[in-house]
């Protein structure tokens, strides 16, 4: 495979390990870009700060797509780690440039803007890679392709810290805009055989793995493009986050009573200002379907946990780790041909032993 040129937009916590991820197989060109020179030349240093081999930096306003489309000029492919609110223009960047498009929204809204930017283009345009929606999507197709039939398919992921100490139980692991956007908007589900939208925050349910219980609850996003893929096909299909008991209840005072769902730029500043980021922390997955398989109703899970890691000798968050290995792997799989060579690629199209077979979906392995 000859060398690709990629470019990374966005250099905060997903974006350096993905510079680093693909910097270090040695197969890609990367550039890493952010409105911040510091963190764009950091993305692409070695543990030491010296440039690794075959990159480079640049700085962009992310939110302007005309500086956007400037710093895409000859490359292959561009990786949207920015902000979710960045990725339409992004996208239109990426299509006037003639490059290969790949994102980590869970926003609903801004993946079906890049679907309709993919109808009839010669070029890919692959949002919702990651882990929810991404890896989690998956799953939940690979697992219910051994059905005969459907019934239910229950999707649910934690991104969590090991040693909260706060009455939240939690603590900043990821995005912050990210995690307030999927708890403020309406959620896709399947009911009964029909598509509806259902309230975040609500049907809330209780979870036990390996003796410890968690709560699971409606959140935005994380069903990607599941619902569409399943339609006629399942009685009951959804996504749900998991968290330490009594979160919940917190995020609805907040959000509800305080009314702050009407402010995400206030809570924001609240949550950041409050609630400390860690590395420590874990990455729960889980999928239960149901169906018929030989004629008999049936039920197989996929359960995994994915710990925080020393790499090249920095601490890299679980949450990181799986975003930025599920963004990888999609861009390598599509780089070496096992992916739909053009238009909307959805995450089903990923097979899911070839996903966990690849150098960088490899950091699945359950731990």
């Amino acid at each position: 495979m000859s060398q690709k040129k990629i470019v990374v937009l966005g250099a905060g916590k997903v974006g350096r390990l993905v510079c680093w991820f693909l910097a270090d197989c040695g197969d890609y060109h990367v550039t890493a870009v952010d409105l911040n020179e510091d963190n764009a030349r950091a993305a692409v240093a070695d543990k030491s700060g010296i440039a690794m081999a075959n990159t480079a930096h640049a700085v962009a306003d992310l939110g302007d797509e005309a500086a956007v489309a400037a710093v895409l000029e000859g490359a292959d492919y561009v990786m949207s780690c920015a902000p979710f609110h960045c990725n339409v223009g992004i996208a239109r960047a990426a299509k006037s440039k003639g490059v290969n498009y790949l994102d980590l929204t869970e926003d609903v809204a801004t993946t079906k803007e890049v679907a309709k930017l993919a109808e009839g283009s010669d070029l890919a345009f692959i949002p919702q890679c990651g882990l929810a929606p991404g890896f989690i999507t998956i799953v939940a197709h690979g697992v219910a392709k051994k059905f005969d039939t459907l019934d239910t398919i229950k999707m649910r992921v934690g991104a969590l810290p090991m040693y909260p100490h706060n009455r939240l139980n939690y603590n900043l692991t990821w995005s912050t805009e990210g995690l307030i956007n999927e708890y403020r908007h309406p959620c896709e589900a399947v009911r009964d055989g029909k598509f509806v939208s259902l309230p975040p925050l609500e049907d809330l349910e209780v979870i036990t793995l390996d003796g410890a219980e968690y709560e699971a609850f409606n959140t935005s996003g994380g069903l990607g493009s599941m619902a569409e893929t399943y339609k006629g096909q399942v009685r009951s299909l959804d996504y749900k986050s998991m968290r330490y008991p009594g979160h919940r209840e917190m995020l609805k005072v907040l959000m509800e009573d305080l009314r702050l769902h009407e402010n995400p730029d206030l809570m924001k500043e609240i949550f950041e200002h409050a609630m400390p980021h860690t590395y420590q922390d874990v990455v729960l997955v889980v999928v239960t379907v149901t169906g018929t398989r030989e004629g008999r109703y049936s039920q197989e899970s996929y359960v995994n946990k994915v710990f925080h890691k020393e790499l090249d000798g920095r601490m890299w968050g679980g949450i990181q780790i799986t975003t930025a290995a599920g963004l990888c792997a999609v861009l390598d799989l599509h780089a070496q041909g096992k992916l739909p060579a053009k238009g909307f690629v959805r995450q089903e199209d990923v097979d899911l032993d070839a996903f966990l077979a690849n150098r960088f979906g490899k950091f699945y392995a359950a731990s």
